[in-house]
């Protein structure tokens, strides 16, 4: 057994594109020696801003023989026929078995195959996966044909501490590479993984990104304490700085105070979007005049000339952003407003401005849902809401839309909950992004959701697999938790009608199915309802079930009847009595195909056994509990009556032969029955287990 060891030395890899990089190459080889027969093998990758490398161990020092059985035709089949095979096999006659079979004697051919060298085998699998290798962007240099992320310049290739020569890109492997590129850029040998891990940190590379990423964290964070502040939590950066150093130093950089009555959201996200700064918070939670640059260096002067260079460069972008900070309060928000009808909101769904119209007047209307609601300040903060799009400082950090339109709201005087709502109606943006509890920020973030969401739909562009490029899915998912997380009794259909009406002139969305779209929608709705409770431990056949009433839109009630629903069939009576209803609805199924359908109404007089009899009471007793539980939303006591039917069903099944001449149609009629009453509750169908 033997170790692999390849490393892809090239320039600077864009941080974006190494993690998935990494698992690519693992892949790629992984499976291609797999299909050579080493399958189960123990690798591990690693990436850096300017290596790819993978690391095997244990490999053996050929693939394995390989024995392999073909049969031939009969014995005494014809000339041509027995040449053919022995042709195809490339052994005499006298090579071959023969065999009898339940079918007749046979010819047999045992060939063996000799394992290749797996030296000879990494070389075709690595210069197969580097030919095949999915950059999302790729690039040609001087007259080299081959493309590759950036100019590839050596390739260490090592098994058994013996160079194989894998070629790619006019570079041909060796067992030499290079350490940092200013701490220690001249180049060393290897001779296996251990030898090459230590060496590499000796030349100032630290090659697991996670000793990256925590070194990193660690520096960070002792450096804002150093300050007497904390570290601004940001995962996404830290993961980004990771893949831009090999050997992190953290320095701590200084914020002219100048730029200190700039919105710290700003800054921020001047820092971090161009600079790649972490930004450090003062005890309250606001933004300190501080900020930690991760270098790539060691300098004699502790880092002094990096943090001055920085502050330099730091100090010319923030005078750009707070230009367009002061530029952008000279006007009024509201005046804004007009020249959103200048941007194009979707080329088939109008401008920006089009969608302001519509969200007000569906944000009115959703208000009603909404306790608390000020429809005055619903409508102002619904016209306000897309005016900072217009904004200087929106134009250059399009990430601050919302957050720079509740600051311009506040300088122009607005109500502090109409900024509220200018800044929070985006929200949630996914799973962990917090979601509007104000009762004008909730109505203006569902409409500016659900217009969407129809508009879209009315145009037929719908997610797509994994591509969804429009986030519907994820608007989708924010509607549900604005409508669970405060709790509104909001009726989806007549949401999406009304928003479906202010669509009416517009030519692309009036003129495809409207009709069908609203229930189209729903599924959609309840798709991503299983998805989002799924996570919470919830059933999805559950949700199901209660969606395949048809009728249920309101989520609220909707997660009452599965709480219900979970509780019975998680319950001895629920398990059995679903048994007990699969096997009613499939023997109806079957008859009503005879002649059926078998639902008109149950006679009382021809039930003759005393379990049927049984049943009929119960059912009866069953419909009149359930139908008032049903009406004022207490879905635990409708599920509680029809656990009633379980023993008598049951009963009924031991004792009753539903087929028998007598009296058939009636009880069927009576088996459909229970069907209709538990189908009040559920689409019971839909339940697994």
């Amino acid at each position: 057994m033997a170790e692999f060891l390849l490393e892809l030395f090239s320039e600077e890899i864009p941080a974006r594109m190494q993690a998935t990089a990494a698992e690519t190459l693992h892949k790629l080889v992984a499976d291609g020696l797999a299909r050579a027969g080493f399958p189960h093998l123990s690798a591990r990758s690693y990436v850096t801003p300017r290596r790819l490398t993978l690391v095997i161990d244990d490999l053996p020092a050929a693939t394995p023989d390989v024995s392999e059985e073909r049969r031939g035709p009969k014995v005494d089949a014809p000339a041509k026929a027995v040449e053919g095979f022995l042709a195809s096999v490339g052994l005499t006659l006298e090579q071959c078995e023969q065999r009898e079979t339940p079918k007749g004697t046979f010819l047999f051919a045992t060939l063996q195959t000799k394992g290749r060298p797996t030296a000879d085998v990494l070389k075709d699998v690595v210069e197969g996966a580097l030919a095949a290798f999915p950059w999302p962007k790729s690039m040609r240099w001087s007259d080299n044909p081959t493309r590759w992320v950036r100019p590839l310049h050596s390739i260490l290739c090592l098994f058994g501490g013996e160079i194989v020569p894998v070629a790619f890109a006019r570079v041909t492997a060796g067992n030499s590479t290079r350490g940092h590129r200013f701490l220690a850029p001249d180049a060393f040998t290897v001779s296996d993984f251990a030898d090459y891990q230590a060496k590499l940190r000796a030349a100032f590379v630290m090659l697991d990104a996670n000793e990256r990423r925590a070194v990193i964290l660690a520096q960070a964070e002792a450096a804002a304490k150093a300050e007497g502040y904390q570290l601004k939590d940001d995962i996404g950066l830290l993961n980004e700085v990771c893949g831009l150093v090999e050997w992190p130093t953290a320095l701590v950089g200084k914020i002219d105070d100048a730029f200190m009555d700039v919105p710290g959201e700003v800054l921020s996200t001047s820092m971090r979007a161009h600079q790649k700064y972490f930004s450090l918070l003062k005890a309250d939670g606001s933004l300190a005049p501080r900020f930690v640059v991760v270098s790539n260096m060691l300098t004699a002067d502790n880092g002094a000339q990096i943090v001055a260079g920085n502050e330099r460069v730091l100090r010319a972008r923030l005078s750009d952003a707070k230009f367009f900070w002061d530029q952008d309060r000279k006007a009024r928000l509201d005046s804004r407003i007009a020249k959103l009808g200048e941007r194009v909101f979707h080329a088939r769904l109008g401008s920006d401005l089009d969608k302001v119209t519509r969200v007000t007047a569906l944000a009115k209307s959703l208000a009603a849902h909404i306790p608390g609601a000020d429809l005055a300040q619903v409508e102002r903060a619904a016209q306000l809401a897309k005016a900072d799009l217009s904004t200087g400082m929106v134009g250059e950090f399009p990430e601050l839309q919302g957050v720079m339109g509740r600051y311009y709201a506040l300088h122009d005087g607005e109500q502090p909950v109409v900024a509220d709502a200018v800044a929070e109606h985006y929200s949630p943006l996914g799973p962990n992004d917090s979601c509007p509890t104000k009762p004008v920020s909730v109505a203006v973030a569902l409409a500016d959701k659900i217009d969407t969401l129809v508009g879209f739909w009315g145009i037929g562009e719908k997610p797509t697999g994994s591509k969804d490029p429009f986030a519907l899915r994820r608007a989708a998912l924010g509607v549900i938790r604005l409508v669970l997380e405060n709790k509104l009794r909001l009726p989806l259909l007549a949401a999406f009608a009304q928003a479906l009406g202010g669509y009416a002139g517009v030519a692309t969305v009036a003129g495809s199915d409207t009709a069908a779209l609203p229930a189209d929608l729903l599924a959609f709705f309840a798709d991503r309802l299983k998805v989002f409770l799924r996570e919470q431990g919830v059933r999805h056949d559950l949700i199901a079930a209660v969606f395949g009433l048809g009728t249920e839109d309101d989520l609220v009630r909707l997660l009452k009847r599965v709480d219900a629903l979970g509780g019975l069939v998680s319950s001895d009576d629920g398990a059995n009595l679903l048994a007990a209803y699969r096997r009613a609805m499939n023997i109806v199924r079957i008859e009503d195909k005879k002649d059926g359908p078998h639902d008109g109404p149950v006679d009382p007089a021809a039930l003759v056994q005393a379990e049927e009899q049984a049943l009929f009471a119960a059912l009866q007793q069953v419909e009149a509990a359930a139908a008032p539980a049903l009406a004022a939303e207490d879905y635990a006591g409708a599920v509680a009556a029809l656990a009633g039917l379980r023993a008598p069903l049951d009963a009924f099944f031991d004792q009753v032969t539903v087929n028998a001449a007598d009296h058939r149609a009636n009880r069927l009629r009576l088996l459909a029955r229970i069907g209709q009453a538990m189908g009040q509750v559920a689409d019971f169908s839909a339940v697994e287990g």
